[in-house]
Protein backbone atom coordinates (compact mmCIF):
# COMPACT_ATOMS: atom_id res chain seq x y z
CA UNK A 1 0.00 0.00 0.00
CA UNK A 2 2.88 2.33 -0.75
CA UNK A 3 0.57 4.73 -2.56
CA UNK A 4 -1.09 5.52 0.75
CA UNK A 5 1.94 7.07 2.40
CA UNK A 6 1.17 10.48 3.94
CA UNK A 7 2.02 13.40 1.70
CA UNK A 8 4.50 16.05 2.73
CA UNK A 9 1.98 18.85 2.57
CA UNK A 10 -1.49 19.32 3.96
CA UNK A 11 -4.26 21.60 2.72
CA UNK A 12 -4.64 24.68 4.91
CA UNK A 13 -8.41 24.51 4.48
CA UNK A 14 -8.58 21.30 6.53
CA UNK A 15 -5.76 20.47 8.95
CA UNK A 16 -2.17 21.54 9.50
CA UNK A 17 0.82 19.61 10.80
CA UNK A 18 0.26 21.23 14.19
CA UNK A 19 -3.41 20.27 14.42
CA UNK A 20 -4.17 18.46 17.71
CA UNK A 21 -5.35 15.25 16.06
CA UNK A 22 -2.09 14.84 14.12
CA UNK A 23 -0.31 14.22 17.43
CA UNK A 24 -2.45 11.11 17.95
CA UNK A 25 -3.03 9.91 14.38
CA UNK A 26 -1.17 6.79 13.29
CA UNK A 27 -0.10 5.31 9.96
CA UNK A 28 -2.78 3.07 8.50
CA UNK A 29 -1.68 -0.56 8.61
CA UNK A 30 -4.34 -2.59 6.78
CA UNK A 31 -4.90 -6.23 7.63
CA UNK A 32 -5.21 -8.83 4.88
CA UNK A 33 -8.96 -8.38 4.59
CA UNK A 34 -8.64 -4.63 4.13
CA UNK A 35 -6.01 -5.09 1.42
CA UNK A 36 -8.39 -7.45 -0.35
CA UNK A 37 -11.21 -4.92 0.00
CA UNK A 38 -9.19 -1.99 -1.37
CA UNK A 39 -8.09 -4.10 -4.34
CA UNK A 40 -11.70 -5.05 -5.03
CA UNK A 41 -12.81 -1.40 -4.95
CA UNK A 42 -10.04 -0.45 -7.36
CA UNK A 43 -10.95 -3.22 -9.79
CA UNK A 44 -14.74 -2.76 -9.70
CA UNK A 45 -16.52 0.49 -10.50
CA UNK A 46 -19.74 -0.92 -9.04
CA UNK A 47 -19.45 -3.27 -6.10
CA UNK A 48 -21.00 -4.31 -2.79
CA UNK A 49 -18.81 -4.87 0.26
CA UNK A 50 -20.52 -7.39 2.55
CA UNK A 51 -18.23 -7.03 5.56
CA UNK A 52 -18.80 -7.68 9.23
CA UNK A 53 -18.68 -4.72 11.63
CA UNK A 54 -15.11 -4.12 12.74
CA UNK A 55 -13.52 -5.07 9.43
CA UNK A 56 -12.61 -1.45 8.74
CA UNK A 57 -14.88 -0.67 5.78
CA UNK A 58 -14.56 3.11 6.18
CA UNK A 59 -10.77 3.20 5.97
CA UNK A 60 -10.88 0.80 2.97
CA UNK A 61 -13.06 3.30 1.12
CA UNK A 62 -10.77 6.21 1.99
CA UNK A 63 -7.73 4.22 0.84
CA UNK A 64 -9.25 3.19 -2.48
CA UNK A 65 -10.60 6.68 -3.18
CA UNK A 66 -7.25 8.29 -2.41
CA UNK A 67 -5.48 5.97 -4.87
CA UNK A 68 -8.07 6.70 -7.58
CA UNK A 69 -7.83 10.42 -6.89
CA UNK A 70 -4.05 10.32 -7.16
CA UNK A 71 -4.37 8.53 -10.51
CA UNK A 72 -6.75 11.25 -11.68
CA UNK A 73 -9.71 8.93 -12.27
CA UNK A 74 -11.78 10.10 -9.28
CA UNK A 75 -12.24 13.55 -7.82
CA UNK A 76 -15.24 14.00 -5.55
CA UNK A 77 -16.95 11.40 -3.36
CA UNK A 78 -20.44 11.49 -1.86
CA UNK A 79 -20.97 9.22 1.15
CA UNK A 80 -24.54 8.53 2.29
CA UNK A 81 -24.78 6.97 5.75
CA UNK A 82 -27.11 6.69 8.76
CA UNK A 83 -26.90 9.79 10.93
CA UNK A 84 -24.56 8.52 13.63
CA UNK A 85 -21.96 7.01 11.26
CA UNK A 86 -22.20 10.15 9.12
CA UNK A 87 -21.66 12.41 12.10
CA UNK A 88 -19.23 10.25 14.07
CA UNK A 89 -17.49 7.52 12.09
CA UNK A 90 -16.58 9.05 8.71
CA UNK A 91 -14.98 12.26 10.07
CA UNK A 92 -13.27 10.34 12.90
CA UNK A 93 -11.73 7.72 10.60
CA UNK A 94 -10.24 10.41 8.38
CA UNK A 95 -8.64 12.01 11.43
CA UNK A 96 -7.52 8.72 12.93
CA UNK A 97 -5.02 7.79 10.20
CA UNK A 98 -2.10 9.85 8.94
CA UNK A 99 -2.56 8.37 5.47
CA UNK A 100 -5.84 10.23 4.98
CA UNK A 101 -4.98 13.55 6.62
CA UNK A 102 -4.89 15.40 3.30
CA UNK A 103 -8.41 14.32 2.35
CA UNK A 104 -10.84 17.15 3.04
CA UNK A 105 -14.12 15.92 4.53
CA UNK A 106 -17.34 17.89 4.96
CA UNK A 107 -20.43 16.65 6.81
CA UNK A 108 -23.70 17.89 5.29
CA UNK A 109 -25.88 17.99 8.38
CA UNK A 110 -27.47 20.68 10.47
CA UNK A 111 -28.38 24.31 9.78
CA UNK A 112 -25.04 25.07 8.07
CA UNK A 113 -25.06 22.16 5.62
CA UNK A 114 -25.42 24.52 2.63
CA UNK A 115 -22.22 26.29 3.68
CA UNK A 116 -20.46 22.93 4.05
CA UNK A 117 -21.58 21.91 0.55
CA UNK A 118 -20.21 25.16 -0.87
CA UNK A 119 -16.76 24.55 0.62
CA UNK A 120 -14.17 22.80 -1.52
CA UNK A 121 -13.61 19.23 -0.29
CA UNK A 122 -12.83 15.73 -1.50
CA UNK A 123 -15.47 13.85 0.49
CA UNK A 124 -18.97 14.98 1.43
CA UNK A 125 -20.91 12.91 3.96
CA UNK A 126 -24.70 13.14 4.33
CA UNK A 127 -27.29 11.10 6.20
CA UNK A 128 -30.04 9.32 4.29
CA UNK A 129 -32.68 11.72 5.57
CA UNK A 130 -30.76 14.61 4.01
CA UNK A 131 -30.92 13.20 0.48
CA UNK A 132 -34.15 15.03 -0.38
CA UNK A 133 -32.43 18.34 0.34
CA UNK A 134 -29.27 17.46 -1.60
CA UNK A 135 -31.15 16.10 -4.60
CA UNK A 136 -33.77 18.85 -4.59
CA UNK A 137 -36.48 16.20 -4.47
CA UNK A 138 -40.14 17.12 -4.83
CA UNK A 139 -43.07 14.76 -4.38
CA UNK A 140 -46.48 14.64 -6.02
CA UNK A 141 -49.35 12.17 -6.34
CA UNK A 142 -50.20 10.43 -9.57
CA UNK A 143 -53.78 9.81 -10.73
CA UNK A 144 -53.55 6.31 -9.22
CA UNK A 145 -52.50 7.70 -5.83
CA UNK A 146 -48.84 6.66 -6.01
CA UNK A 147 -46.08 9.01 -4.94
CA UNK A 148 -43.99 10.43 -7.76
CA UNK A 149 -40.56 11.82 -6.95
CA UNK A 150 -38.70 14.34 -9.10
CA UNK A 151 -35.15 15.52 -8.45
CA UNK A 152 -33.16 18.53 -9.61
CA UNK A 153 -30.92 16.49 -11.89
CA UNK A 154 -29.20 19.43 -13.62
CA UNK A 155 -28.36 21.09 -10.31
CA UNK A 156 -27.08 17.83 -8.85
CA UNK A 157 -24.85 17.10 -11.87
CA UNK A 158 -23.25 20.50 -11.42
CA UNK A 159 -22.02 19.48 -7.96
CA UNK A 160 -19.53 17.17 -9.67
CA UNK A 161 -19.74 13.98 -7.64
CA UNK A 162 -18.18 11.03 -9.45
CA UNK A 163 -18.05 8.40 -6.66
CA UNK A 164 -21.03 7.29 -4.57
CA UNK A 165 -20.68 5.32 -1.34
CA UNK A 166 -23.78 3.95 0.36
CA UNK A 167 -22.91 3.03 3.95
CA UNK A 168 -25.47 0.53 5.24
CA UNK A 169 -26.62 -0.33 1.75
CA UNK A 170 -29.72 -2.04 3.14
CA UNK A 171 -31.21 1.42 3.64
CA UNK A 172 -32.10 1.41 -0.07
CA UNK A 173 -33.51 -2.14 -0.23
CA UNK A 174 -37.12 -1.06 -0.87
CA UNK A 175 -37.62 -0.16 -4.57
CA UNK A 176 -40.97 1.47 -3.72
CA UNK A 177 -39.52 3.91 -1.19
CA UNK A 178 -39.14 7.59 -2.04
CA UNK A 179 -35.44 7.30 -1.17
CA UNK A 180 -34.93 4.61 -3.78
CA UNK A 181 -36.95 6.53 -6.38
CA UNK A 182 -34.80 9.63 -5.82
CA UNK A 183 -31.47 7.83 -6.02
CA UNK A 184 -32.55 5.91 -9.09
CA UNK A 185 -32.69 9.19 -11.03
CA UNK A 186 -29.11 10.23 -10.23
CA UNK A 187 -27.10 7.00 -10.04
CA UNK A 188 -26.15 7.36 -13.71
CA UNK A 189 -24.18 10.50 -12.82
CA UNK A 190 -21.66 8.49 -10.79
CA UNK A 191 -18.81 6.64 -12.46
CA UNK A 192 -18.38 4.51 -9.31
CA UNK A 193 -20.97 3.18 -6.90
CA UNK A 194 -19.89 1.26 -3.81
CA UNK A 195 -22.26 -0.23 -1.24
CA UNK A 196 -21.29 -1.24 2.31
CA UNK A 197 -23.24 -3.48 4.65
CA UNK A 198 -22.85 -6.33 7.08
CA UNK A 199 -26.47 -7.45 6.76
CA UNK A 200 -27.59 -7.38 3.13
CA UNK A 201 -30.53 -9.77 3.56
CA UNK A 202 -31.35 -9.90 7.25
CA UNK A 203 -35.04 -10.44 6.55
CA UNK A 204 -35.23 -12.00 3.09
CA UNK A 205 -33.20 -12.48 -0.09
CA UNK A 206 -35.93 -10.38 -1.70
CA UNK A 207 -34.19 -7.41 -0.08
CA UNK A 208 -31.20 -7.85 -2.38
CA UNK A 209 -32.93 -6.54 -5.50
CA UNK A 210 -33.27 -2.88 -4.49
CA UNK A 211 -29.73 -2.70 -3.11
CA UNK A 212 -28.11 -4.31 -6.13
CA UNK A 213 -30.10 -2.21 -8.61
CA UNK A 214 -28.77 1.03 -7.13
CA UNK A 215 -25.24 -0.27 -7.68
CA UNK A 216 -25.46 -1.83 -11.15
CA UNK A 217 -28.68 -0.39 -12.63
CA UNK A 218 -30.18 -3.83 -13.24
CA UNK A 219 -27.23 -5.71 -14.69
CA UNK A 220 -27.30 -8.51 -12.10
CA UNK A 221 -31.00 -9.11 -11.47
CA UNK A 222 -32.68 -7.14 -14.24
CA UNK A 223 -34.55 -3.83 -14.13
CA UNK A 224 -37.81 -4.96 -12.48
CA UNK A 225 -38.44 -6.47 -9.06
CA UNK A 226 -41.51 -8.27 -10.43
CA UNK A 227 -39.26 -10.27 -12.78
CA UNK A 228 -36.78 -10.95 -9.97
CA UNK A 229 -39.59 -12.13 -7.70
CA UNK A 230 -41.22 -14.49 -10.19
CA UNK A 231 -37.86 -15.94 -11.22
CA UNK A 232 -36.57 -16.85 -7.76
CA UNK A 233 -39.64 -16.96 -5.49
CA UNK A 234 -43.06 -18.61 -5.27
CA UNK A 235 -46.16 -17.22 -3.50
CA UNK A 236 -46.68 -18.38 0.08
CA UNK A 237 -49.93 -20.10 1.07
CA UNK A 238 -51.19 -17.00 2.90
CA UNK A 239 -51.20 -14.99 -0.34
CA UNK A 240 -49.04 -12.20 1.13
CA UNK A 241 -45.51 -13.54 1.49
CA UNK A 242 -43.05 -15.07 -0.96
CA UNK A 243 -40.87 -18.12 -0.40
CA UNK A 244 -37.66 -19.01 -2.17
CA UNK A 245 -38.06 -21.44 -5.02
CA UNK A 246 -36.10 -24.67 -4.53
CA UNK A 247 -32.54 -24.14 -5.71
CA UNK A 248 -33.01 -20.36 -6.08
CA UNK A 249 -30.71 -19.43 -3.21
CA UNK A 250 -27.69 -20.95 -4.97
CA UNK A 251 -28.66 -19.27 -8.26
CA UNK A 252 -28.92 -15.85 -6.57
CA UNK A 253 -25.50 -16.25 -4.96
CA UNK A 254 -23.95 -17.23 -8.28
CA UNK A 255 -25.38 -14.11 -9.91
CA UNK A 256 -24.02 -11.97 -7.07
CA UNK A 257 -20.46 -13.30 -7.08
CA UNK A 258 -18.95 -10.85 -9.59
CA UNK A 259 -20.44 -7.87 -7.77
CA UNK A 260 -19.70 -8.71 -4.12
CA UNK A 261 -16.62 -8.78 -1.91
CA UNK A 262 -17.34 -10.70 1.29
CA UNK A 263 -15.19 -10.15 4.40
CA UNK A 264 -15.80 -12.27 7.49
CA UNK A 265 -14.26 -10.69 10.58
CA UNK A 266 -13.32 -14.12 11.93
CA UNK A 267 -11.00 -14.68 8.93
CA UNK A 268 -8.93 -11.53 9.34
CA UNK A 269 -9.27 -10.21 12.88
CA UNK A 270 -8.37 -11.74 16.22
CA UNK A 271 -11.87 -11.52 17.67
CA UNK A 272 -12.83 -12.24 21.28
CA UNK A 273 -14.69 -15.49 21.84
CA UNK A 274 -18.45 -15.01 22.10
CA UNK A 275 -19.97 -16.55 25.25
CA UNK A 276 -23.76 -16.73 25.55
CA UNK A 277 -25.34 -16.79 29.01
CA UNK A 278 -29.03 -17.44 29.73
CA UNK A 279 -30.54 -15.98 32.91
CA UNK A 280 -33.93 -17.68 33.33
CA UNK A 281 -36.93 -16.82 35.51
CA UNK A 282 -40.62 -17.67 35.81
CA UNK A 283 -43.46 -15.18 35.46
CA UNK A 284 -45.67 -14.78 38.56
CA UNK A 285 -49.06 -16.57 38.26
CA UNK A 286 -51.09 -13.36 37.70
CA UNK A 287 -48.70 -12.13 35.00
CA UNK A 288 -48.56 -15.59 33.44
CA UNK A 289 -52.35 -15.52 33.13
CA UNK A 290 -52.22 -12.21 31.26
CA UNK A 291 -49.45 -13.58 29.06
CA UNK A 292 -51.39 -16.78 28.27
CA UNK A 293 -54.49 -14.80 27.27
CA UNK A 294 -52.46 -12.67 24.85
CA UNK A 295 -50.51 -15.61 23.45
CA UNK A 296 -53.71 -17.55 22.87
CA UNK A 297 -55.12 -14.54 21.04
CA UNK A 298 -52.00 -14.44 18.85
CA UNK A 299 -52.27 -18.12 17.96
CA UNK A 300 -55.95 -17.78 17.11
CA UNK A 301 -55.12 -14.89 14.79
CA UNK A 302 -52.33 -16.93 13.21
CA UNK A 303 -54.97 -19.43 12.14
CA UNK A 304 -56.71 -16.74 10.11
CA UNK A 305 -54.35 -16.17 7.19
CA UNK A 306 -56.28 -13.08 6.11
CA UNK A 307 -55.26 -11.07 9.17
CA UNK A 308 -51.94 -12.64 10.09
CA UNK A 309 -49.77 -9.82 8.74
CA UNK A 310 -51.30 -7.14 10.94
CA UNK A 311 -53.09 -8.64 13.93
CA UNK A 312 -50.82 -11.57 14.74
CA UNK A 313 -47.75 -9.34 14.57
CA UNK A 314 -49.45 -6.88 16.92
CA UNK A 315 -50.24 -9.69 19.37
CA UNK A 316 -46.61 -10.86 19.18
CA UNK A 317 -45.46 -7.39 20.24
CA UNK A 318 -47.83 -7.50 23.20
CA UNK A 319 -46.54 -10.81 24.56
CA UNK A 320 -42.97 -9.52 24.26
CA UNK A 321 -43.95 -6.50 26.34
CA UNK A 322 -45.51 -8.61 29.08
CA UNK A 323 -42.40 -10.74 29.61
CA UNK A 324 -40.32 -7.53 29.76
CA UNK A 325 -42.52 -6.13 32.53
CA UNK A 326 -44.95 -3.62 31.03
CA UNK A 327 -47.47 -3.03 28.28
CA UNK A 328 -48.93 -0.18 26.25
CA UNK A 329 -52.57 0.53 27.02
CA UNK A 330 -54.54 0.19 23.81
CA UNK A 331 -58.33 -0.36 24.23
CA UNK A 332 -58.03 -4.18 24.15
CA UNK A 333 -55.37 -4.18 26.84
CA UNK A 334 -57.32 -1.75 29.04
CA UNK A 335 -60.27 -4.13 28.82
CA UNK A 336 -58.10 -7.13 29.69
CA UNK A 337 -56.54 -5.37 32.70
CA UNK A 338 -59.72 -3.68 33.93
CA UNK A 339 -60.35 -6.22 36.68
CA UNK A 340 -56.74 -6.43 37.86
CA UNK A 341 -54.51 -4.34 40.08
CA UNK A 342 -52.57 -3.24 36.98
CA UNK A 343 -55.61 -1.67 35.36
CA UNK A 344 -56.31 0.36 38.46
CA UNK A 345 -52.75 1.72 38.62
CA UNK A 346 -52.45 2.69 34.98
CA UNK A 347 -52.08 6.46 34.64
CA UNK A 348 -49.95 6.73 31.50
CA UNK A 349 -49.88 5.34 27.99
CA UNK A 350 -48.44 2.16 29.50
CA UNK A 351 -48.51 0.32 32.80
CA UNK A 352 -45.68 -1.53 34.51
CA UNK A 353 -46.57 -5.15 35.32
CA UNK A 354 -43.46 -6.50 37.07
CA UNK A 355 -39.76 -5.78 37.64
CA UNK A 356 -38.36 -9.32 37.51
CA UNK A 357 -36.06 -8.58 34.58
CA UNK A 358 -34.84 -5.41 36.26
CA UNK A 359 -34.22 -7.37 39.48
CA UNK A 360 -32.07 -9.90 37.64
CA UNK A 361 -30.25 -7.15 35.79
CA UNK A 362 -29.45 -5.51 39.13
CA UNK A 363 -27.99 -8.84 40.35
CA UNK A 364 -25.83 -8.97 37.21
CA UNK A 365 -24.62 -5.38 37.71
CA UNK A 366 -23.68 -6.22 41.31
CA UNK A 367 -21.86 -9.34 40.15
CA UNK A 368 -19.82 -7.42 37.57
CA UNK A 369 -18.58 -5.00 40.27
CA UNK A 370 -18.25 -1.97 38.02
CA UNK A 371 -17.16 -3.74 34.84
CA UNK A 372 -18.91 -1.82 32.02
CA UNK A 373 -22.22 -3.35 30.89
CA UNK A 374 -24.16 -2.44 27.73
CA UNK A 375 -27.88 -3.20 28.12
CA UNK A 376 -30.40 -3.51 25.28
CA UNK A 377 -33.94 -2.26 25.89
CA UNK A 378 -36.84 -2.05 23.46
CA UNK A 379 -39.98 -0.25 24.64
CA UNK A 380 -40.28 3.10 26.38
CA UNK A 381 -41.71 1.44 29.47
CA UNK A 382 -38.59 -0.78 29.59
CA UNK A 383 -36.48 2.38 29.85
CA UNK A 384 -38.92 3.71 32.47
CA UNK A 385 -38.38 0.71 34.75
CA UNK A 386 -34.61 0.65 34.22
CA UNK A 387 -34.17 4.32 35.09
CA UNK A 388 -36.50 3.99 38.06
CA UNK A 389 -34.18 1.32 39.44
CA UNK A 390 -30.74 2.57 38.43
CA UNK A 391 -31.40 6.32 38.57
CA UNK A 392 -32.78 8.91 36.19
CA UNK A 393 -29.25 9.98 35.37
CA UNK A 394 -28.18 6.57 34.03
CA UNK A 395 -27.01 7.27 30.46
CA UNK A 396 -28.87 5.85 27.50
CA UNK A 397 -28.74 6.07 23.71
CA UNK A 398 -32.18 5.90 22.15
CA UNK A 399 -34.99 8.06 20.85
CA UNK A 400 -34.37 11.77 21.38
CA UNK A 401 -30.62 11.40 22.02
CA UNK A 402 -28.61 13.57 19.63
CA UNK A 403 -25.59 12.39 17.67
CA UNK A 404 -23.46 14.83 19.65
CA UNK A 405 -24.65 13.34 22.94
CA UNK A 406 -24.07 9.79 21.62
CA UNK A 407 -20.51 10.72 20.65
CA UNK A 408 -19.86 12.06 24.15
CA UNK A 409 -21.19 8.86 25.71
CA UNK A 410 -19.10 6.77 23.32
CA UNK A 411 -15.93 8.53 24.45
CA UNK A 412 -16.82 8.23 28.13
CA UNK A 413 -17.65 4.52 27.75
CA UNK A 414 -14.35 3.78 26.01
CA UNK A 415 -12.49 5.55 28.83
CA UNK A 416 -14.19 3.23 31.34
CA UNK A 417 -16.17 6.07 32.91
CA UNK A 418 -19.64 4.51 32.40
CA UNK A 419 -20.38 1.28 34.30
CA UNK A 420 -23.92 0.94 32.88
CA UNK A 421 -25.09 2.15 29.46
CA UNK A 422 -28.61 1.54 28.16
CA UNK A 423 -29.13 1.34 24.41
CA UNK A 424 -31.96 0.86 21.96
CA UNK A 425 -30.78 -1.54 19.21
CA UNK A 426 -32.15 0.68 16.42
CA UNK A 427 -30.24 3.68 17.77
CA UNK A 428 -27.00 2.01 18.79
CA UNK A 429 -26.71 -0.74 16.18
CA UNK A 430 -24.63 1.27 13.68
CA UNK A 431 -21.81 3.75 13.95
CA UNK A 432 -20.74 3.43 17.59
CA UNK A 433 -17.50 1.73 18.62
CA UNK A 434 -17.72 0.52 22.22
CA UNK A 435 -14.98 -2.09 22.27
CA UNK A 436 -12.30 -0.33 24.30
CA UNK A 437 -13.59 -0.66 27.86
CA UNK A 438 -16.17 -3.43 28.26
CA UNK A 439 -16.85 -7.01 27.31
CA UNK A 440 -20.35 -7.55 28.70
CA UNK A 441 -23.64 -7.10 26.83
CA UNK A 442 -27.07 -7.84 28.29
CA UNK A 443 -30.41 -8.28 26.53
CA UNK A 444 -33.04 -7.04 28.95
CA UNK A 445 -35.49 -6.94 26.03
CA UNK A 446 -35.12 -9.55 23.28
CA UNK A 447 -35.51 -8.73 19.59
CA UNK A 448 -36.42 -11.17 16.82
CA UNK A 449 -34.54 -9.02 14.29
CA UNK A 450 -31.25 -10.82 13.76
CA UNK A 451 -29.62 -7.81 12.09
CA UNK A 452 -30.30 -5.61 15.13
CA UNK A 453 -29.23 -8.39 17.49
CA UNK A 454 -25.97 -9.01 15.67
CA UNK A 455 -25.10 -5.35 15.11
CA UNK A 456 -25.77 -4.44 18.75
CA UNK A 457 -23.38 -7.11 20.06
CA UNK A 458 -20.77 -6.09 17.50
CA UNK A 459 -20.56 -2.62 19.03
CA UNK A 460 -18.51 -4.38 21.73
CA UNK A 461 -17.21 -7.51 19.99
CA UNK A 462 -15.04 -5.94 17.33
CA UNK A 463 -11.44 -5.21 16.43
CA UNK A 464 -9.68 -3.43 19.27
CA UNK A 465 -11.36 -5.26 22.15
CA UNK A 466 -8.46 -6.60 24.18
CA UNK A 467 -10.52 -9.10 26.18
CA UNK A 468 -10.38 -12.80 25.36
CA UNK A 469 -14.16 -13.17 25.64
CA UNK A 470 -17.28 -11.09 25.16
CA UNK A 471 -20.19 -12.25 27.32
CA UNK A 472 -23.74 -11.84 26.04
CA UNK A 473 -26.31 -12.23 28.82
CA UNK A 474 -29.97 -12.92 27.97
CA UNK A 475 -32.64 -12.41 30.63
CA UNK A 476 -35.41 -14.80 29.57
CA UNK A 477 -38.83 -15.75 30.93
CA UNK A 478 -39.20 -19.55 30.80
CA UNK A 479 -41.69 -21.12 28.37
CA UNK A 480 -42.50 -17.80 26.71
CA UNK A 481 -41.74 -15.90 23.53
CA UNK A 482 -38.37 -14.99 25.08
CA UNK A 483 -37.06 -18.53 24.71
CA UNK A 484 -38.52 -18.89 21.22
CA UNK A 485 -36.72 -15.73 20.12
CA UNK A 486 -33.47 -16.82 21.75
CA UNK A 487 -33.35 -20.11 19.86
CA UNK A 488 -34.41 -18.42 16.62
CA UNK A 489 -31.47 -16.06 16.93
CA UNK A 490 -29.07 -18.90 17.64
CA UNK A 491 -30.34 -20.55 14.44
CA UNK A 492 -30.10 -17.16 12.67
CA UNK A 493 -33.74 -17.19 11.63
CA UNK A 494 -33.95 -13.56 10.62
CA UNK A 495 -37.61 -12.70 10.09
CA UNK A 496 -40.73 -11.80 11.98
CA UNK A 497 -42.50 -14.41 9.87
CA UNK A 498 -40.17 -16.95 11.44
CA UNK A 499 -41.15 -15.77 14.91
CA UNK A 500 -44.85 -16.13 14.21
CA UNK A 501 -44.42 -19.59 12.71
CA UNK A 502 -42.26 -20.69 15.64
CA UNK A 503 -44.84 -19.47 18.15
CA UNK A 504 -47.55 -21.39 16.31
CA UNK A 505 -45.48 -24.60 16.43
CA UNK A 506 -44.65 -24.19 20.12
CA UNK A 507 -48.32 -23.76 20.98
CA UNK A 508 -49.28 -26.87 19.01
CA UNK A 509 -46.71 -28.94 20.90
Amino acid sequence: MSSLKPSATTSKSTMTETSPWVQFAQPWQPHAGQKKGVKFFLEHACTAMFADPGCGKTSMVYAAFKILKKKGVANKMLVVAPLRPAYLVWPAEQKKWLDFKDLRVEVLHGPKKAEALARDADVYVINYEGLDWLLGATKSKTASGKTQVTVGLKRFKALGFDTLVLDELSKVKNPQSNRHKSLKQVIGTFGRRWGLTGSPAARSLMDLFGQVYILDMGRTFGPYITHFRTKYFVPAFNGFDWNLRKGAEKEIYERLKPLVCRLDAEDYIDMPELVSNKILFDLPPDIQEIYDRLEEDMIVRLGDEVVVAANAASAAIKVRQVVNGGIYLDPDIKKLLAQTQFGKKAKRDWTNLHTLKVDLLEDLVDELQGSPLLVAYDFQHDLDRLRSRFGQDVPYIGGGVSAKRAAKLERAWNKGEIPLLLGHPQSIGHGLNLQEAGNHVCWHSMTYDFELYDQFIRRVRRQGNRQQRVFVHHILARKTVDEVIYWMLQAKDRTQRGLLDAMKNVRRK
